[in-house]
């Protein structure tokens, strides 16, 4: 006889994977946009999810944040099915984004962008009697602190240099205590060094965190450097998954994906690695 009581509940649930998502589907108008497509995130886990345009990217981070609702398939979250709800739903459950355009209140400063996010997550409310600023200010400062923008708490947004509006962006994105971090194309934008620097910062506070990170990403430089493992779609169809090397060896993401090379900047294939510094980056839309 199976094991089906609380106790066998709760190990289920702890042994499962952070994500599991199972056979999505997703069509518009007949298209196929995402076809059986099936990954696994861990905790602390850095993966990113890259192909050219049209690959099924976006529609796949919509679907597991609740933007868009799969045709068919399965999104777990700690082994609880988060399929088809909303994204409020399912920001509830510990999952938080970042976008392409980064999304903080300009007008407001830096500590308050990041005191609203923690008043959201507490469900609170704004009263005429307590003022605002005075709203979780500690443990706001406590999280500008953990990424390196204490000293520019009391600035306003808009007045923020772009990487650092970034690095906003992710403590805001923090302050929900999410267990499951998705990034959409986080460096966009970005310097060289800034996006380093931001992808250094978000493998540092998953792994203190335990957060799984899902991300895309333009910039090859930063996949390879950064994601645990990499998965690779075309045409809405999964065609490759493992480590940074073993995606440098697959024929078939070199084929499909990459043409001639292009991953890279070299004519002669995936192998290889970029020379230091430099930035090689593949536009391949939002597909």
């Amino acid at each position: 006889m199976s094991r089906t009581g609380p106790v066998a509940l709760a190990t289920a649930a702890r042994d499962a994977p952070l994500l599991s998502v199972q056979g999505l589907c997703k069509a518009f108008g007949g298209v196929q946009a995402v076809g059986e497509v099936s990954f696994e995130l861990g905790s602390g886990e850095l993966l990113a999810l890259i192909g050219p345009n049209g690959a099924g990217k976006s529609t796949c981070f919509n679907m597991i944040n609740g933007q868009l609702v799969p045709d068919r398939g399965r999104i777990l979250l700690a082994g609880a099915d988060i399929t088809g709800r909303r994204p409020r739903e399912i920001w509830r459950h510990g999952v938080g984004r970042t976008f392409q355009v980064a999304a903080t209140y300009g007008s407001m400063t830096v500590v308050g962008n990041v005191q609203m996010a923690i008043v959201s997550r507490e469900r609170g409310l704004f009263s005429f009697w307590r003022p605002a600023a005075g709203l979780h200010r500690d443990e706001a400062m406590s999280l500008l602190a953990q990424v390196g923008l204490a000293r520019l708490a009391d600035e306003p947004c808009a007045t923020l240099a772009y990487g650092d509006i970034k690095t906003v962006e992710l403590a805001v994105a923090l302050a929900n205590r999410p267990r499951l971090l998705l990034m959409d194309e986080p460096t966009a934008g970005m310097a060289s060094r800034e996006r380093g620097a931001l992808m250094e910062l978000t493998r540092r506070l998953a792994g203190e965190r335990g957060i799984g990170v899902l991300f895309t990403e333009h910039s090859m430089d930063v996949v390879f450097a950064h994601a645990d493992r990499i998965i690779v779609l075309a045409r809405g169809r999964l065609i490759a998954q493992g480590t940074p090397q073993a995606i440098r060896d697959n024929a078939a993401v070199a084929q499909v994906y990459f043409g001639s090379g292009r991953l890279l900047g070299l004519h002669g294939g995936l192998r290889g690695a970029p020379p230091r510094g430099q930035d090689t980056q593949t536009r391949d839309g939002n597909g």
